[in-house]
């Protein structure tokens, strides 16, 4: 039996999609009878012709990755996109690293291991990228005997 038209004209009515129209199946004979608007809105309020609800989209799935993210999962070789330099700047890598090597060079400098012609050495040197880690910085003061005994 065809209740294309019946249903659409309960889409109409109730304002939901074709698809979310639900009809009785044991008053199909009622239903295809009613071919006016009327005698649809009759069958909407015997409840014969319904609205389903409406389905969500659960966000379990999305709450569940994202609380893997937030523990630092989810974050290998394949889930990279963009080149190194995009996901952490190099200015924002060489400014990390100058302002360690600097805080350092300050605390060297505040302790008395170095003198500040020593200082001023070092901290161009660092400028001009010649220090990788603090680590490298006194590796090079300490082989360079710059450090006050």
């Amino acid at each position: 039996m065809n209740l294309t038209t019946q249903k659409r004209l309960a889409a109409d009515i109730l304002k939901v999609g074709v698809n979310r129209v639900w009809i009785d199946p044991e008053q199909i004979e009622e239903v295809s009878r009613a071919i006016t608007r009327e005698s649809v809105k009759q069958l909407i309020d015997n409840k014969v012709i319904r609205a389903k609800p409406q389905q969500g989209i659960s966000s379990y799935r999305s709450k569940k990755i994202a609380q893997q993210k937030s523990k630092g999962r989810r974050k290998g070789r394949g889930s990279i996109k963009g080149a190194k330099g995009a996901r952490r700047p190099k200015k924002e890598a060489w400014m990390t690293t100058i302002r360690a090597l600097r805080k350092d060079l300050k605390q060297m400098r505040d302790d008395r291991e170095i003198n500040t012609t020593t200082y001023r050495k070092l901290y161009r040197m660092a400028k001009g990228g010649a220090f990788r880690s603090k680590s490298y910085m006194k590796t090079y003061a300490r082989d360079h005997d710059l450090l006050r005994k």
